[in-house]
């Protein structure tokens, strides 16, 4: 098991917000409600504390579900061209090549964002870590052809991906 460099059961609530409210985009409910339910004891671990907060996504009602996967940014959209992405999204989608798209594939990117919020009604999400443009734009591809259902839990699959290499991060 990976140890996180600091220690859920070394922190008050406070720090631990600090050092985790972030992890979920946007949405430090999640750190929160993991430090009301579970003794901090047991999320010293990259896997404990990894899979406790995904519990608590996995159990919010879909209202808060839904809010939490309309809270990602667009790929290579108007908030990453306007620069008001989070640190870790900007950081994120850069790795993955997105701040050096051409003309052509920003517009491909802008398309493929409005075709895809069309037709399920929130953003498309993929975990970019290790992920080009061009395997990230297959994906977009791809993905269109899913149903909603199928779509809402890849998006939840992502987002708890997302998270997991956040906190990979501070270990």
């Amino acid at each position: 098991m990976t140890s996180m460099k600091l220690r859920a059961s070394q922190c008050d609530k406070a720090t631990f917000m600090a050092a985790y409210g972030h992890i979920y985009e946007h949405s430090p409910w999640v750190a929160e409600a993991t430090w009301k339910t579970n003794d901090p004891q047991n999320l010293d671990t990259l896997e404990d504390l990894s899979a406790a907060m995904a519990a608590v996504v996995d159990g919010a009602d879909e209202a808060a579900k839904m809010t939490l996967i309309c809270a990602h940014p667009d790929l290579a959209g108007k908030a990453a061209l306007r620069d008001e992405l989070t640190a870790e999204s900007r950081s994120e989608q850069a790795g993955a090549g997105l701040d050096q798209c051409s003309a052509e594939e920003l517009e491909e990117f802008t398309r493929l964002n409005s075709a895809y919020k069309s037709k399920f009604g929130f953003p498309f999400i993929i975990a970019v870590k290790g992920l080009d443009r061009y395997d990230i734009l297959a994906a977009f591809r791809a993905r269109l052809n899913h149903d909603r259902s199928q779509e809402y839990d890849a998006a939840l699959e992502q987002i708890h991906k997302i998270a997991r290499l956040r906190l990979a991060e501070l270990t």
